[in-house]
């Protein structure tokens, strides 16, 4: 399949896919990624591997839009969730302390 990646057409397959990622160790995935085979890699990495391309000529949605085509699970940003914020309970008179802005002395 004929995919348009920084202003340059490629002929990828997905077989030819798999065989470049082949031996390849994923890196940590922060932002958005594809999974070719068992692996998670990041989609900046696989659009390095596949186009020998230096990462800052190209966009994570350039590669996003090629592998969706080729049939490969691209995965998004996933949000992050707060930690919940263990505090220790006030007593009436830190609630009422708090309220007027004023420390309460106890």
């Amino acid at each position: 399949m004929r995919c348009v990646i920084a202003r340059f057409p490629f002929d990828l397959t997905k077989s030819g896919v798999l065989e470049s990622m082949k031996g390849i160790k994923p890196e940590q995935v922060i932002g958005e990624s594809v999974i070719i085979g068992r692996r998670t890699y990041p989609l900046k990495q696989v659009g390095q591997v596949i186009t020998r391309q230096d990462r800052r000529d190209f966009s994570a949605g350039e590669v996003l839009r090629a592998m969706t085509r080729l049939g490969f699970t691209c995965r998004g940003v996933l949000p992050r969730v707060a930690a919940p914020v263990l505090t220790r309970a006030l007593s009436p008179l830190q609630q009422a302390s708090a309220r007027f802005g004023i420390p309460a002395t106890v």
